[in-house]
């Protein structure tokens, strides 16, 4: 639990060590340097606090602060960056303009790389060959904005000299998609064809506050596995 100067707050996540989504909540509080109780949820019996929380989309993660339910992962980082404002680092870029770019960013990375590398984990044949094609060419896009956008080139981050918003809605996925190539035998982030973004992702992962929280690497491979034979039987069945 989290204790302010001005009074006591209670921090809870609702949330499960293999998502992603659940991850990017995980390295913004442990950024920030905020303490939490984790709930890991059970998503084939979901709990009434989950429900309660989230009746909409009975999803993780859920933040509960003080008792009051946050949804939603990069609205829950925005949340937490506004709630403590007052701990560092910056999460969201104090500057407009590039406030709405690492917001344009982020919202790449959910509507066009997430549901590539949700195609990749469910696919199979040449469905997940398309898949990791496509997620490749989303990966290139980011590694070109790495390249020429005057926001992020030549910077350790995309949030700058520290971990921001951007970052932290890919670093999210990076130990899933490093698990995913392992389980499918793919190659989504090519340090060849790749090198700012292979060495971002480096950097990313070593870095105070996200290598503390980041998933056990052979379960999560051994999740993806398991999940992946579930999805080829049931494809198979129909």
């Amino acid at each position: 639990m989290e204790t302010c100067a001005e009074d006591e707050v209670q921090v809870k996540l609702l949330g499960g060590s293999t998502s992603p989504f659940v991850l990017r909540v995980r390295i913004a509080l442990a950024l920030k340097g905020i303490d939490y109780d984790f709930i890991q949820e059970n998503l084939q019996s979901k709990s009434e606090l989950l429900q309660k929380s989230n009746p909409v989309h009975k999803k993780i993660p859920v933040l509960i602060d003080n008792g009051k339910p946050v949804c939603e992962s990069m609205n829950i980082v925005q949340y937490i960056e506004e709630a403590w404002d007052n701990k560092a680092p910056n999460l969201i870029p104090k500057d407009p303009y590039e406030r709405a770019i690492a917001r344009f960013w982020a919202a790449f990375i959910d509507d066009k790389l997430g549901p590539c590398i949700r195609g990749v984990f469910r696919g199979v044949g040449d469905e997940k060959q398309k898949q990791v094609e496509e997620s490749v060419a989303n990966f290139l896009v980011l590694e070109e904005a790495l390249r020429t956008n005057p926001c992020f080139s030549g910077k350790l981050y995309f949030g700058g000299d520290e971990i921001g918003f951007v970052d932290i809605a890919l670093g999210g996925w990076l130990a899933f998609v490093k698990a995913l190539e392992k389980g499918t035998d793919s190659v989504l982030i090519d340090a060849e064809k790749m090198p700012l973004l292979s060495a971002w992702m480096d950097r990313f992962c070593e870095a105070d506050g996200v290598k503390e929280v980041m998933p056990d690497p052979v379960k999560l491979v051994e999740f993806i596995c398991a999940t992946r034979v579930k999805f080829a039987s049931l494809a198979a069945a129909n």
